[in-house]
Order: structure tokens, then C-alpha cells, then sequence
């Protein structure tokens, strides 16, 4: 775990409720990909966020933080950026932390499951991938409630449509009648696409509540436990 200050470069909106924020680190950061950050608010007051940049862009991160009125623990972080950004402050970070990381010794194919902002998270790892040019297969399942909330979705396309071992799978809960991709939980999208999950590494990020249920679901639709990863594991049953 690096300790270390950050200038806040930007805030910008990805969708009405979601914030793009890029941080210049004041010394190279290290970590790798899949793992987060923690905003130091104060000494006993730290927000985990994960990092959606790849870890060769060591002089820049790039957070995406879903915050409303009603989500006092991003939007108190929202608005601490903002106040160091407007007063020309830094903020303090602790980058490098996880253990959900990317495995790469492995050579079985991989997938990245998010729901909504936990799309960061996943982010940095297919980045990562398209970067080393890996040549397992990749399956990205994206699952948000509406359509406007796929923010990345042209993004994600060219990533997918520029490795022929890639695939980026989109899931709507609440589609309107002009969407023709997957419908429904994520979760479900992916095991009615795939017979067995037993040969996959998976990645996940989500909800703590989310993350438990697709656990189980997966173990049930073959899923190997020890080749399931998510942070979330360590704050559920």
C-alpha cells in the first residue's frame, strides 16, 4: 500500500448520478489491476473506491464515483474532491489495496461480471488485458437497471471489437422496447449463457448484497470457489 497525495485534475458526469474523477498522484502510484483506493477523509474516515484506470498509467487515476442525495458515503467523498479541486488542494490517498486482484498464472479464460459503478473495477482489469495483449478469452458482463447508465457502452465495444478473444456483454434490468441485448440480473445472463462455470476465473464487483447472491449462484452452475474473486468476500457470509 502506497500512502500519498493526489491533486484532484477533474470531476466530470458520466450519467446523472455518476462522476469520472482523475487524480495526479504527486509521486508515481503502484498497484495492479483490480485493486482500489482508499480516500482519506480523515484519520478514522477512509472510503473505498476502485480504480478504473490501468496500472501503466502510473501518473493518473481514474475513479468513477455513483453518488446522489440519498448516498451519503460517495457523496460526502464527492464533495471532498470537489472542495480540494475548487481550492487548488490536495487530497490523501492509500492506493494498492485488494485482494481481488488480476491473476495472470493461470491460462483459463476469464469473466468480468460488474453491476453498475463496480464497472471501475473491471474496467482496470480489461484494460489491463487488452494492454498485454492476453490471448485467454474474455466475457465482460456489464449489468445496470436502465439503458443511460451504460456510460462506457461505445468504449467497451471498441475494446471487445479490437480482440477477437474479447466479448462485452451489456445486461439491462429495466429495458425499454427498443433494446435487443440481455435482459434481467446480470448474474442470470451469464449462466444462461454459459452450460458450466466450471472452467472460468471470475472477476466481480457490485453490490455487497449482489455479490453474495451471484456467489451462490455460480457455485451452483459450477463455479469453483477458489477461482472466484471479488473484495466483497471479505465483508459477507
Amino acid at each position: 500500500m502506497q500512502t500519498l497525495h493526489a491533486d484532484v485534475v477533474s470531476i466530470s458526469p458520466l450519467t446523472e448520478f455518476v462522476h469520472k474523477v482523475i487524480l495526479k498522484p504527486q509521486q508515481p502510484v503502484t498497484f495492479e489491476a483490480g485493486q482500489y483506493l482508499q480516500l482519506v477523509l480523515g484519520e478514522k474516515d477512509k472510503r473505498a473506491f476502485s480504480i478504473a484506470s490501468r496500472p501503466s498509467q502510473t501518473d493518473a487515476l481514474e475513479l468513477h464515483i455513483g453518488a446522489s442525495v440519498a448516498d451519503s458515503y460517495a457523496m460526502q467523498s464527492l464533495e471532498h474532491l470537489r472542495s480540494a479541486h475548487n481550492n487548488n488542494q490536495t487530497v490523501t490517498i492509500e492506493a494498492g489495496l485488494g485482494v481481488s486482484q488480476l491473476r495472470l498464472q493461470c491460462e483459463r479464460p476469464i469473466i468480468l461480471l460488474a453491476g453498475g459503478t463496480g464497472f471501475s473495477y473491471a474496467k482496470s482489469i480489461a484494460d489491463h488485458l487488452a494492454e498485454i495483449n492476453c490471448q485467454r478469452p474474455v466475457l465482460f458482463y456489464w449489468g445496470v437497471k436502465e439503458e443511460s447508465a451504460l456510460y462506457a457502452h461505445s468504449e467497451m465495444k471498441a475494446w471487445a471489437d479490437s480482440h477477437k478473444h474479447f466479448e462485452f456483454i451489456p445486461v439491462v434490468e429495466n429495458p425499454t422496447d427498443s433494446w435487443t441485448g440481455h435482459t434481467g440480473y446480470v448474474h442470470k445472463a451469464v449462466m444462461d449463457d454459459i452450460i458450466s462455470l466450471e472452467p472460468y476465473d471470475i472477476y466481480m464487483a457490485g453490490r455487497f448484497d449482489m455479490i453474495g447472491i451471484v456467489r451462490d449462484d455460480f457455485i451452483s452452475h459450477g463455479a469453483i470457489r477458489e477461482n472466484m474473486y471479488a473484495d466483497a468476500f471479505a465483508f459477507i457470509k
